[in-house]
């Protein structure tokens, strides 16, 4: 699989602050990608320097091996994390409207079926929901039929459903042999969704690859997870590598067995127990703050 995009040494600077601090990366041609990170780890600023938005102070981004310029324009759709929709027209109307800014568009009656527009698709823009509004918008970023898809936090503030009903959206769209770059703060998501992921802190790069494999790299045990009360509120001074996190006591063991019969000598209740693997949530804290050591 080529690459589609290669960030190359990127740096930007704020005044004294530095945002980006040297990074380089690839995106595979038809794979999904997330750049993950924390407020202020700088991938903001990465993906709007990617995006040409913004110029960087120092270094390189190229697109099918050639610098940004009118065939990445041409190629590439975004979807803005806040982006205002003209009022008083329809989603119809709507897509009309941004299909009439390119050479090249995707019939409509495609992106219709694609985003599941139809239940909505002569309703003025004012009256769409959550989720309504966020498929209106994937459909604007894919209306010049692109080759690469920025998607900037594309599920916050949507419910369960409507996340997941997206996820298959998002499916969909790279099984046409497309390639996304996704951002987004719900890690269950990036686990989900993308073939590679890079981690950003402090403008650099602290973890990248497939998420299964930085998660086999950086553990070798579970979590228990039991309800915080009186009873177990003396579990943590009992077992090393144990914390409380509001309502519950998490901890790490690489040897559930003897972990549980621990608990069982101790007289513990095991009401409650929950043991789950490691997920992308605990190598983001882990590797950037608040984290439950191993």
């Amino acid at each position: 699989m080529s690459n589609l995009i290669e960030v190359k040494n990127l740096v930007k600077h704020f005044n004294s602050i530095n945002a980006v601090n040297g990074i380089s990366f690839s995106i595979k041609k038809g794979s999904c990608f997330g750049l993950l990170g924390p407020n202020g780890a700088g991938k903001t600023t990465t993906i709007e320097i990617m995006e040409g938005i913004k110029t960087p102070t120092s270094g390189n981004i190229y697109y099918k091996e050639k610098a940004l310029g009118d065939q990445f324009r041409d190629e590439a759709g975004i979807m803005f994390q806040n982006t205002a929709l003209q009022e008083f027209i329809t989603v119809r109307e709507t897509l009309e409207l941004f299909a009439s800014f390119y050479s090249k568009t995707t019939p409509i009656t495609n992106l219709v079926e694609s985003c599941s527009l139809e239940d909505f698709l002569n309703r003025d823009t004012r009256f769409l929901s959550g989720g309504q509004r966020q498929r209106v918008l994937l459909a604007i970023a894919l209306i010049n039929d692109p080759d690469i898809i920025f998607l900037d936090e594309p599920t916050t503030g949507l419910d369960p459903q409507s996340r997941r009903n997206f996820w298959k959206l998002i499916k969909d769209i790279k099984a046409q042999d497309k390639t996304i770059l996704l951002t987004t703060h719900y890690m269950d998501e990036a686990f989900e969704l993308c073939d590679e992921i890079a981690i950003m802190d402090q403008g650099k790069i602290i973890a990248f690859g497939p998420p299964s494999n930085l998660l086999n790299q950086h553990y070798n045990d579970v979590v228990l997870e039991l309800p915080f009360n009186q009873e177990t509120r003396n579990i943590c001074n009992m077992l090393d590598n144990c914390i409380k996190k509001e309502e519950y006591l998490f901890i790490a063991s690489d040897d559930v067995t003897s972990t549980v019969k621990i608990l069982m000598d101790a007289n513990i209740s095991l009401n409650g127990l929950n043991i789950r693997p490691r997920t992308l949530d605990d190598l983001f804290l882990k590797l950037t703050g608040n984290k439950l050591r191993s």
